[in-house]
């Protein structure tokens, strides 16, 4: 919801700022006066009627009070489902008022950035008339830089994007620039130009951003009227709704603290809390659900049970236990109470929510998030689906030969809403301070999660697509001194990916990887895009797709870097085709969705990492392997296909493995 939503409030447009509110109301509306929902249904058959065979027939006056206690039932029955619709229209509400609270909020910042506005000028005097530190005028001057480079940067981004003829160059900003034709032109030497340009102003961008993230770090971030303040007071706001709302609001919350590139630093740092610190249930509402569930109270089953949890996230908590038999430590996930009928109307309140807002507003597409999350929270509730997931999963890492592990699930005491696994030690993959203190390179991290999801992406189609940095675990592998095994938990939303999309997703990764424009063109459009083929490549490596142009020309495997700009320019882009992105996400499969989603996670994991490994290659190797097992099926025997088959995956490996050999060369000069 809130990349449609809340991401271009934050990016400073006040019309989506309110459209946010308006799409929140008409879906608390929507939730309250609905005929379609289930609860409404149900009410009509708590009054006096039977139901015999399926079909409904007035009762008895005289058989009534025999049935009191079928009427009770049925009663009980309509609470079970009213209660929860009611509760999630007051989470509905809740949505509102906070969106129309940080919608107000920055609208009033608009206003006060415009020098010609009211708020402005008293905020100007204010200002003066108060006794300020040279820290806080030295906040201010930052703030105001920082604002110019941002603008410098999008009108330079414009300028680089722009279809220029041979004899026209032209410094002038289009209005409406054709910013996807950009496999149609090369880089000429006035190109090249104005790239160095962008990228200066990146690098000037990124030093004042660090500069003012460590003053305000030193100074405490007092002003609460500055921009980083506002997006700090915001982002509180934000996480504080998530976690009153519970549930589904946590878990959109924890996907949003992957978001690097569209979101401010203070919403991933303050949103970040949400995969350590998730509301917890109390040890009173663990013991009925595992009595509800098993039979028994966890003193009763284990040897020792925690009363305090180890961990809690957005559907369950985890608390530690020791085994009867074996003696051995456990790790006891459990639902927390009452999630499984509160999330039904969830899901319906955000259901609503965007098919009001595919309505009212022109030029976005909300769909794809009620297609992302409506078929796959129910799943992810099922907690004998995840010990299946987990052990197909361990089941095929263990023919990929790559150091993973998956904890090994205890069936005898798992059921829909508990499950029961050997305890797995491990720090997270994100905590580079235990990395370096174990002793473990970093490089090596970061190629070992690449492979892992890979080999899943394109080798059995079974997918982990939430690998947020809670899920993913590292330790030092117990045989071989110095080297990572990660440690791979949650396995609760899994995609299988059909192999024709397989096929034409390791297409387009092998035409990126060796940047071949063609083959990107026609394996986008196998996936069903054909005029921004460009931006799904970049939405897919988060890198522009210049990028792909230049590695045309000069034969290179090596993604160029914009040194300290790198991440600013790519956040340029990703706040220019915000709307574009919005509208991709309508027009890719479905299967696509979750893999944006693994995406969004594993880049986050790689960015805390220093992005030590150039994943394209990695990806482009399991791609290549791909793309040539399905040539060989295609070939039927024919020798010359098959023998074309394999000159054409040699020719990548060759690459691929030159640039690895190269690297490692680099590395140790």
């Amino acid at each position: 919801m809130i990349r449609a939503g809340i991401v271009p409030v934050i990016r400073r447009s006040r019309r989506s700022a309110l459209a946010t509110a308006c799409v929140a109301g008409a879906g608390a509306a929507c939730l309250a006066t609905a005929p379609s929902y289930r609860a409404r249904d149900q009410l009509s058959s708590c009054s006096a009627y039977s139901d015999n065979d399926g079909r409904r027939a007035p009762m008895e006056v005289s058989s009534l009070a025999m049935s009191l206690p079928n009427i009770a039932a049925n009663f009980e029955q309509c609470s079970s489902l009213l209660v929860p619709t009611l509760e999630a229209l007051i989470r509905a509400v809740r949505l509102v008022k906070t969106a129309g609270i940080m919608a107000a909020d920055y609208q009033t910042y608009l206003h006060r950035k415009n020098p010609d506005s009211l708020f402005s000028l008293a905020y100007s005097w204010a200002f003066l008339c108060n006794n300020h530190s040279t820290a806080d005028a030295r906040q201010r001057e930052l703030e105001e830089v920082i604002d110019r480079l941002e603008s410098q940067l999008e009108r330079a981004q414009l300028d680089y994007v722009k279809p220029q003829s041979e004899d026209e160059q032209s410094n002038q900003v289009s209005d409406h620039p054709d910013e996807l034709n950009l496999s149609e032109r090369t880089l000429s030497g006035a190109k090249r130009e104005q790239k160095e340009v962008m990228l200066e102003i990146a690098g000037q961008l990124s030093t004042a951003e660090k500069e003012l993230a460590s003053l305000l770090k030193v100074d405490g971030g007092d002003d609460e009227n500055a921009p980083a303040g506002i997006h700090k007071r915001n982002a509180r706001r934000l996480l504080d709704l998530c976690r009153t709302n519970g549930g589904v609001y946590v878990k959109v919350g924890q996907h949003l603290a992957n978001l690097d590139l569209l979101l401010p630093e203070e919403y991933i740092q303050t949103l970040s809390s949400l995969f350590d610190s998730a509301p917890t249930s109390s040890y009173q509402d663990v013991c009925q659900v595992v009595m509800e569930e098993l039979g028994s109270l966890p003193s009763e089953l284990f040897g020792s049970f925690s009363e305090e949890p180890l961990a809690s996230a957005s559907l369950a908590q985890v608390h530690t236990a020791i085994c009867k038999e074996t003696g051995k430590k456990l790790a006891i996930k459990i639902q927390h109470k009452g999630l499984r009928e509160t999330s039904a109307g969830d899901l319906f309140a955000m259901s609503a929510v965007v098919n009001v807002a595919d309505k009212l507003f022109d030029g976005f597409t909300f769909r794809w998030i009620s297609d992302e999350l409506t078929p796959q929270l129910p799943k992810e509730l099922d907690f004998k689906n995840e010990g299946r997931n987990g052990e197909a999963a361990a089941a095929h890492l263990k023919t990929t030969g790559l150091d993973c592990v998956v904890p090994r699930v205890l069936w005898d005491f798992t059921s829909d809403r508990v499950l029961t696994m050997e305890f797995e030690e491990g720090f997270r993959a994100t905590d580079v301070v235990s990395i370096d203190r174990a002793g473990i390179c970093r490089r090596d991290v970061a190629k070992l999660i690449s492979s892992v999801f890979n080999a899943q992406i394109f080798g059995n189609g079974f997918v982990h697509c939430d690998p947020h940095e809670a899920n993913v675990l590292l330790r030092e592998h117990p045989s071989k001194r110095g080297k990572p095994q990660l440690v791979l938990i949650d396995h609760g939303l899994y995609k299988s990916l059909d192999g024709d999309f397989q096929e034409a997703y390791a297409r387009l990764w092998q035409g990126i990887v060796v940047a071949d424009i063609p083959q990107i063109k026609s394996s986008c459009e196998l996936l069903g895009v054909h005029e921004m083929y460009t931006l799904l490549a970049g939405m897919l490596t988060s890198r522009p797709f210049d990028e792909v142009i230049e590695r045309s020309q000069t034969r290179s495997l090596d993604a160029s870097s914009t040194g300290s700009g790198d991440k600013a320019v790519i956040k340029g882009y990703a706040q220019r085709y915000i709307k574009e992105i919005i509208a991709m996400l309508d027009i890719v499969p479905r299967q696509m969705l979750l893999i944006f989603k693994m995406n969004d996670c594993l880049r986050h994991v790689d960015m805390a990492l220093g992005s030590p490994v150039n994943n394209l290659v990695v990806a482009g190797r399991y791609a290549s392997e791909r793309v040539f097992e399905s040539d060989k099926k295609r070939s039927n025997g024919r020798l010359l296909d098959l023998i074309r088959s394999w000159f054409s995956y040699l020719r990548v490996l060759v690459r691929i493995n030159s640039y690895e050999l190269y690297t490692r060369l680099s590395l140790t000069q």
